[in-house]
C-alpha cells in the first residue's frame, strides 16, 4: 500500500516545546497527516534597531486584528510584512 493510499495519523497534542521536540525526533513524520501544516518563520538575526512611527488607529487596529487572527503579536507580525516586502520586492 503505498503512502497516498494509507490512512495518515493525526498529530498528537504536545503540550510544551520538549514533548515536540521528542515527538519529532522520534516519530516516523511519513505516517502522518500534515497537510494541515504551515511554514513557520524563526528570528535568529538581533533585533537591535528601533522605530517609532505614526498611524491612524483604525489602521494599527485593523494591523492588531489580523496579528490576532495569525497567533502572533502584532509587532511580530509588522516585522514579517516589512520582511516580505524588502525580500519579495
Amino acid at each position: 500500500m503505498s503512502t497516498s493510499e494509507k490512512k495518515l495519523k493525526k498529530i498528537p497534542p504536545l503540550g510544551t516545546d520538549q514533548e515536540a521536540e521528542e515527538f519529532v525526533a522520534n516519530a516516523d513524520l511519513t505516517q502522518y497527516d500534515l497537510r494541515g501544516f504551515r511554514p513557520a518563520r524563526f528570528e535568529f538575526e538581533k533585533k537591535a534597531a528601533r522605530i517609532n512611527m505614526r498611524l491612524p488607529q483604525s489602521l494599527l487596529d485593523a494591523v492588531k486584528a489580523r496579528a490576532e487572527r495569525r497567533g502572533v503579536p502584532y509587532q511580530r507580525y509588522i516585522r514579517e510584512i516589512l520582511e516580505r516586502a524588502v525580500t519579495n520586492g
